[in-house]
């Protein structure tokens, strides 16, 4: 568990929900019918989410 929670997937985590949070308030969806950028909590979520699975999938594997 240890190596799973480093600081370099929280930082992805947190970088990708401020970006998502940016993209709602930046360009959004005007008609409210996007359903991940028509509310900026979906929106924020799903960038952390996006964020956290690009960082994780650099994982280097530990060699034996």
């Amino acid at each position: 568990m240890k190596d799973f929670l480093n600081y370099k997937l929280v930082l992805g985590v947190v970088l990708g929900a401020v970006a998502g949070y940016l993209y709602y308030h930046f360009i959004g969806c005007a008609q409210g019918t996007c359903m991940i950028t028509s509310k900026p909590l979906n929106s924020t979520l799903y960038g952390a989410l996006m964020g956290g699975l690009l960082v994780g999938s650099f994982k280097k594997e530990k060699q034996q």
